[in-house]
């Protein structure tokens, strides 16, 4: 018997998209699959479009749960649908991202085979159109910690499969930030997990005005919070350092003359950090 398959998809004013997301799903070659939709209080008709698909979701699915309520942010969404998962497995891919057809069986397989807590995949940039731009494939084939909090990782998030059980375990996502993925790939990896990475295009990330990745610099002052989580860690000056230089960059198209006063000011910080290591050695 195949093992099930938990689907989550979090929406929120993704009318024009939601649909094409869930008939990705809908077309897996997998079988054993529930699916999960929940619409955090979209204004723009969404769960009308949702509805629109209900009885093929139905009859597709092992189950399938849908339902819209108040907004809450996304990470209280997951949270919440975390909490209806049956499966083996969970897949989380935003409502206006797509799967391709393979995805989850060949994901399963892996993860069957292989001692790990989750799966990432390369992946294609589309357009709001669904057209493809480019491809994203990494050299690496799988990544640590230490590549997490040094940001030199390349998982996309609608390409994971991750265990279920670990997922529980860490307790889900932080629901008070907004990078919710790298906080939560930090806390999946610290004890010395891994994250694996199949250099296969399993998904479709869709690049459009709305993404919340492009406010670089709300992504990066969150990303300066999480990490002092981690300030006993060997690292977390280096990391903390490249954090600053990121929010140094996103303030250079903003402000070009403050920007240039903090990247000094940041630069000299660094400078004295490894002069003050030097001298307690």
């Amino acid at each position: 018997m195949q093992p099930l398959v938990s689907v989550i998809i979090p929406c929120y004013n993704h009318r024009q998209y939601i649909l094409n997301s869930i008939k990705s799903v809908i077309n897996q070659t997998y079988k054993s699959i529930e699916l999960i939709v929940i619409d955090d209080g979209s204004k723009d008709g969404s769960f009308e479009e949702i509805k629109k698909i209900e009885s093929e979701c139905q009859e597709r699915f092992i189950r399938f749960e849908c339902y819209t309520r108040e907004n809450k942010g996304l990470s209280a969404t997951l949270n919440e649908a975390i909490q209806w998962c049956q499966g083996k497995y969970v897949s989380l891919i935003a409502s206006d991202d797509i799967m391709f057809p393979e995805k989850t069986s060949r994901q399963v397989e892996y993860l069957e085979n292989t001692p790990v807590i989750g799966v990432f995949s390369a992946v294609a940039i589309i357009d709001a159109s669904g057209n493809a731009v480019t491809t994203r494939i990494s050299s690496k084939t799988s990544f640590s910690f230490e590549d997490i909090i040094l940001n030199k990782h390349d998982l996309p998030a609608c390409t994971q499969m991750l265990r279920l059980s670990t997922l529980k375990d860490v307790n889900g996502y932080d629901e008070s930030i907004k990078v919710e993925d790298w906080y939560l790939w930090l806390k999946l990896t610290k004890d010395g997990e891994r994250l694996d990475y199949m250099p296969e295009v399993f998904c479709g990330y869709r690049v459009h005005d709305s993404n919340f990745s492009h406010n670089h610099l709300a992504m990066y002052n969150d990303m300066k919070k999480i990490i002092q989580d981690y300030k006993f860690h060997f690292l977390y000056p280096l990391a903390e350092y490249k954090i600053n230089r990121q929010i140094t960059k996103a303030l250079f198209k903003i402000n070009k003359s403050f920007s240039g006063y903090l990247w000094l000011r940041v630069s000299n910080w660094f400078r004295y950090y490894l002069m003050k290591l030097k001298i307690w050695k």
